[in-house]
Order: C-alpha cells, then structure tokens, then sequence
C-alpha cells in the first residue's frame, strides 16, 4: 500500500510540472501577444499624433470617412482597444489557476510520497493565491509611493537651490551659466493634491486615515469587476494614483504650504 501510495504521489507530482510547464507556456504567448498588439496600438497612435492635421484631414475627410465607416476597420479599431483589456484578464485567470492546480498537485503529491505536510482544499489555494496577490499589489504601491516622493524631493530641492543661488546655476571653477532655470513645483504640487482629494471625494485638510477610508469606498465603487460602465477601468487607475499621491509625507508636505 506504502509503494502504490509513493508511486501515485510521484506520479500527481509529476503531472504537476508538467502542468506547471504548460501552464507557463500559454501566459509566456500570451503576454507575448498582449505587449505586441499594445505596442502596435501605441505606434500609431504616436504616427497619428506625429502626422498632425495631415492626418486628421485624411482620416475625417470624404476618403477617411469611408475608410473609418468600414465595418473591418471598425472591428480592427475595437480589437486594439478590447483584446489588451481581455487578454491582461485572461492572463489574471491563467495565473489564478495554475498556482492553484499545480500547488495543490505538488503538496498532494509530497505528501503521498512522504507522508508530511497536508494537501488543502482548492478553495484553500484560492484564498492564499488572492492574499499573495494583495500583498503583492501593497508592495508595489509603497515602492511607487517611495519613487514619487522622491522626485518630489528632488525637485522641491532643486527650487531651493536654485533660489538661493538668485536664479543661476553654479557651475564650479567655470562660473555661473545664468541661463538654466527650475519651475517651482509648489503649484503643480497643490493642483495635483486637490485634484487626488476631489477624486476621492476628501476635504483638503484630510488624514491618512480618512485616505484609506476614502479609498477602500471608491474602489470598491468602481472596481472593474464590479462596475461595468465603459470609463470603470480608467476611473478605477485615477482612484489609484489618487491613493497613491495622498501618502502621510504628502498631506504633511500641502498643510505645510497651507
């Protein structure tokens, strides 16, 4: 029984990383897929914008008008803007459920071959595959938070210096160059607080504490999973970057200028 029991462990095991091999496959082809499709999308966009009013007069002028009413070009313009947005779902899906297959193949397995460890429900998988995924999605947000105020430092520092200098930049034994000037961030500083307190609907003298109440309410409002209006998804970002501009040293940072 001991041997029967080692041997269909080896073998769910070994289903497992072939598994797990496929698995990885299909998500490499697929983002593969994705990122070309995005930056084909992203290419002419930036043909479009580069050609200007050439380009707007061949697109909605008598020819770019049939051109543009043509049912196969209306469906490659609906493919750029839907097949990014499903394919990065499917990739979402393709992940969910190869942790959750392959995990729970390889704990069954170990544990018939060696009898220690447990083997838990798929449901069990899922939820610890979401809780990785949530403190994954934290991370990266504290090491976006850290990144921007960082360069809010540097260009708060950069003003400083320069006012102290009367407006010119010291370029060591050669002298002052006179010409080299820095805006002063304050107002685009202000301007963008506002606006991530108005998106979140906060008072401008909030708190930390009110910002994660504020956000937890708003993106569960319009999370795409939730919400299916056509704007969820870019709201969905705005509420994010809103979050993630109102960290404590910002709203330290605007009461300070207040």
């Amino acid at each position: 029984m001991t041997l029967m029991k080692k041997a269909a462990g080896k073998v769910i095991y070994g289903t497992g990383q072939v598994l797990s091999f496929v698995f990885d496959l299909i998500i490499g082809i697929a983002q593969v897929t994705v990122s070309l499709v995005i930056g084909i999308a992203r290419g002419f966009a930036a043909l479009i914008g580069m050609g200007g009013c050439l380009i707007l007069f061949l697109l909605f002028g008598p020819f770019g008008l049939v051109v543009l009413l043509n049912p196969v070009t209306i469906l490659v313009i609906l493919f750029f803007i839907i097949f990014p947005i499903l394919g990065q779902k499917f990739i979402s899906f393709l992940k969910y459920w190869r942790y959750i297959i392959t995990e729970y193949l390889f704990d069954l397995g170990s544990y018939l071959m060696d009898g220690k460890g447990e083997h838990k429900s798929f449901s069990e998988y899922g939820h610890k595959y979401q809780k990785m995924e949530e403190e994954r999605i934290r991370q990266e947000r504290e090491r976006r938070q850290q990144q921007q105020q960082k360069e809010w430092e540097e260009r708060f520092r950069q003003w400083q210096s320069y006012q102290r200098q009367g407006g010119q930049q010291w370029q060591g034994q050669g002298g002052y160059t006179g010409q080299q000037t820095y805006a002063n961030p304050m107002t685009e500083f202000k301007q963008k607080y506002k606006k991530s307190c108005d998106i979140l609907d906060l008072p401008y003298d909030t708190d930390k504490y009110q910002v994660k109440l504020g956000y937890r309410k708003k993106a569960k409002e319009y999370h795409p999973d939730i919400n299916k209006s056509p704007d969820a998804t870019r709201k969905f970002q705005e509420i994010n970057d809103a979050y993630e501009f109102l960290s404590e040293e910002n709203i330290e940072r605007y009461k300070s200028m207040s």
